[in-house]
């Protein structure tokens, strides 16, 4: 029996493997901490988070009812710190309440387009030829459009609404990841560590899902972390255009939306929720940065 054969079966190495891993990790976290773009996206995506789980405990909200029409178009004030939209609703709580329609946005089509991205990835990348041509061949279709329209002639089909949007934009995200695991796939079924789990009968699907998989994790959470900004971007865009979350529900892209025809007159309706997209892309952007130089291999050999 080889030495890579052995590797796979002796559950001391594997015990080793899992140590060694262990120790990779706090590496990495070290990286993360130590890098501008890391401390500062992780601190924003916390915030973010944080607001989203808080927000319904300490102020219960209901949007069906939160509505003063002799507040309409306030501007900010020290009753309402953001003003109000043309419905005399409260702009800053609504932004707030906002952050978990567009996390779970982000969060759901993260984990729909990656699941989907993978598997497609594993299967092109380790059983190759007929496989690999078809499922690339409509991966490179749905590339071939422009996200933002794809998404829209989707969510046009389907109807609007939020359920729609996310499904809409995690079809425009499934291309992104099942391309990097597939690369990942092509560069790794080749090592010995995979080539030994054949010798021994492993089967394929236990080689892709506990040796390939496993170590194609670092891009695919980098691309995941960027793959969460980007799906809000996409969200708040179909919600401008009146195809995302409908009213009464708090988004911040239809909250834009609803400031338009008064943005000479009323700007704050729509900087505010403007503001709000943009710093939470701009963590889930740096803090993807950061997870890209923390994961580095290179990095980490240089430092």
């Amino acid at each position: 029996m080889t030495a890579d054969a052995q590797t796979i079966l002796s559950p001391d190495v594997g015990n080793t493997t899992a140590r060694r891993s262990r120790g990779l990790f706090r590496d990495a976290w070290r990286r993360l901490l130590a890098s501008w773009n890391g401390r500062i996206g992780l601190t924003v995506v916390t915030l973010i988070v944080l607001l989203a789980i808080l927000a319904p405990i300490i102020d219960p909200y209901d949007a069906r009812t939160d509505s003063n029409l002799r507040m309409s178009r306030k501007p900010p004030s020290i009753e309402h710190p953001f003003g109000t939209d043309r419905l005399g609703r409260d702009m800053l709580r609504r932004i707030i309440h906002g952050t978990r329609v567009s996390l779970s946005v982000g969060v759901v089509v993260v984990f729909l387009s990656g699941a989907v991205g993978i598997l497609l990835g594993l299967a092109a990348g380790y059983f190759g030829r007929g496989v690999d041509t078809v499922i690339m061949r409509i991966m490179d279709v749905l590339l071939a459009f422009p996200g933002i329209l794809l998404a829209i002639a989707i969510v046009a089909v389907r109807g609007p609404g939020l359920g729609n949007t996310m499904l809409a934009v995690a079809i425009v995200g499934i291309p992104g990841y099942a391309r990097v695991t597939r690369s990942m796939v092509l560069s790794l079924r080749e090592r010995d560590f995979v080539q030994a789990a054949e010798s021994v009968g492993v089967k394929d699907d236990r080689i892709m899902f506990r040796h390939i998989l496993p170590n194609s994790l670092s891009p695919l959470i980098v691309q995941a972390t960027l793959g969460v900004g980007g799906a809000i971007l996409f969200a708040a865009a179909l919600g401008f255009l009146g195809l995302g979350a409908q009213p009464p529900t708090p988004e911040w892209g239809a909250m834009i939306s609803d400031g338009i025809p008064f943005l000479q007159t009323s700007p704050h309706m729509v900087f505010f929720p403007g503001i709000a997209i943009m710093l939470t892309v701009l963590g889930f952007n740096l803090l993807g940065d950061g997870l890209r130089d923390a994961l580095d291999p290179q990095t980490q050999v240089h430092d």
